[in-house]
Order: structure tokens, then sequence, then C-alpha cells
């Protein structure tokens, strides 16, 4: 399974951003896998953002981006996405995509099967 992250950019504050995840697999779907973001601050410990079930919708966020951010995913285009809006300086990290075998344990790094390479997000004030 291979995975990468784009749309990472350079935002002011309150603007709004999307992120792309693209899945890259060869002997099982997309949907197979639970899916979600992870992001690291400088200086920061990377940290949980927001997973997504495989074939469900069940969704879990962190507290810090509960109500501004977004998580999608489409099986068939094998990409997952996080719509990011009302960006905060305190968002600023580099945000990597991640995918596990259940959707309950990627709230935590221990629960993540894959990783994906970075993109960064930074939040001007």
């Amino acid at each position: 399974v291979q995975l990468q992250a784009f749309g990472g950019g350079l935002v002011k504050t309150g603007a709004s951003l999307r992120l792309s995840c693209a899945a890259s697999l060869r002997t099982f779907g997309f949907g197979a896998l639970a899916a979600g973001w992870f992001r690291q601050g400088p200086g920061k410990e990377r940290e949980f953002v927001a997973a997504m079930a495989g074939r469900s919708s069940t969704t879990y966020y962190s507290e810090s981006v509960s109500g501004r951010f977004t998580i999608s995913r489409d099986n068939g285009l094998s990409t997952m996405w996080l719509q990011m809006n009302d960006l905060k300086p305190e968002d600023t990290a580099v945000y990597y995509c991640a995918a596990g075998w259940d959707v309950g344990p990627m709230r935590r790094s221990s629960g993540v099967a894959y990783w994906g390479q970075g993109t960064q997000v930074t939040v001007s004030s």
C-alpha cells in the first residue's frame, strides 16, 4: 500500500484548504482499509486529526479540528480528502495521510498500518 498526500500550501487565517491522499493498492481495494490524517507541527509530536472507516460513514475527529475539518473518501477512486475550513495558525503542520485495519484504533499512531508522505500546511496570522 502506498499513500501520497498533496494539496498543502501557505494560506491566511480563516482560509480553506483541501488535502488529497491517493492510495495505490495491489491485492485489495481501498475500502478494506480505514484511512485518516495525522499532523505534526513544529516542535510537536505527531497527533491525530481525523479518520474514516472503510465501508461505513463512521468518522472520528480530534477536538481541535471538529466542526472545521471534514474527512471524506471515494473508494472507487482510492482517494481520501480532508477539507479544512477556518484555518488557524495552530493548524500549521505537516499533514500525513494514513491507513489501517480498523477506524477506532486509528485515533492513535499505533493503529496505523501504512503512512504516506506529508504535505506542508502553513497558516499565517
